[in-house]
């Protein structure tokens, strides 16, 4: 079968801290909540991610959601801590415990889907000497923090450039980067002047979030529109939850309705914890409320 997107990451047995010193423990990764997006979104999807044999009972509950999961040996899984010093949870700390695997060709299908969205955790997770033989087959979508965040010896995770970013950038259809990934990559702190750089080197159509609004540059242009999540208690997932609703929509929709589909599905889910658990009607009908 020819998915629409084929993501692949992996899953993360998440421990999150709220400011509050709450604890709570769940299976996370980037691909969970934008799977759980593009899900919503109503196309079809396929997970290829990594897992300790011994860890693979995590993967069943997920497993009901319609998105099909594959998963490939590991010696081990990743596992993150995410500590949040603040409600809207803007400012965390996150440290990685353990990690899966990297992924290589022989882990991807033959099949070509839509789009290939590398929706990894950290670089080195998806090697990006990877992305040259997906775009020979279809587009393909990247996430910035799986090429940015790299582990110090204490496995505290840190943001570094990308060093070929260069080289890259011109074979990625869909670029992804919040404005703190954005200024590291370009050294410019204004939002709308580091997606057009990004956009200048290469990347096609170059995402940008941030906690008040998404922008899309496409040729030179800027797009963007509002998030109007009433609360933040579902955060956690913003941009991999936005990223995904517009990969899905820009199917067979336009920049400017994908873009506010993408918001308005974010919204939705920043509003409760976990991942997007609505669908297109649902979030139709967010768009039309906020467009009144």
């Amino acid at each position: 079968m020819k998915y629409d997107i084929l993501m692949i990451g992996h899953v993360s047995k998440d421990i999150m801290i709220d400011f509050k010193g709450n604890e709570t423990r769940l299976t996370g990764g980037a691909v969970v909540q934008s799977a759980m997006a593009a899900i919503g979104s109503g196309v079809s999807v396929q997970v290829i991610t990594k897992i300790s044999e011994e860890d693979k009972p995590l993967l069943e509950p997920l497993r009901n959601s319609g998105v099909v999961w594959t998963d490939a040996p590991s010696t081990g899984t990743t596992s993150i801590k995410n500590v949040y010093f603040t409600e809207d949870k803007e400012r965390r700390d996150v440290t990685l415990i353990s990690q899966a695997d990297p992924f290589s060709l022989d882990d991807i299908p033959e099949d070509e889907p839509g789009v290939y969205h590398l929706a990894g955790l950290f670089g080195g997770e998806i090697p990006d000497t990877l992305i040259p033989d997906l775009a020979k087959k279809s587009d393909v979508a990247v996430d910035a923090q799986g090429v940015l965040r790299c582990v110090d010896g204490e496995g505290e995770l840190l943001f570094k450039d990308w060093e070929r970013k260069r080289e890259f950038l011109p074979l990625i259809r869909f670029f992804k980067t919040d404005a703190a990934e954005a200024e590291i990559l370009t050294g410019e702190t204004n939002r709308e002047k580091a997606a057009k750089i990004l956009q200048s080197w290469g990347a096609d159509e170059v995402m940008l979030t941030h906690n008040t609004e998404v922008l899309i540059c496409i040729e030179g242009q800027i797009y963007k529109a509002p998030f109007t999540n009433s609360n933040f208690s579902g955060r956690t997932g913003r941009g991999d939850s936005t990223f995904a609703a517009y990969l899905s929509r820009r199917k067979t929709h336009s920049v400017e309705e994908s873009l506010q589909f993408a918001a308005a599905l974010c919204s939705i889910k920043m509003e409760s914890p976990g991942p997007f658990t609505g669908n297109v009607e649902d979030v139709v009908k967010r768009m039309d409320q906020d467009n009144r």
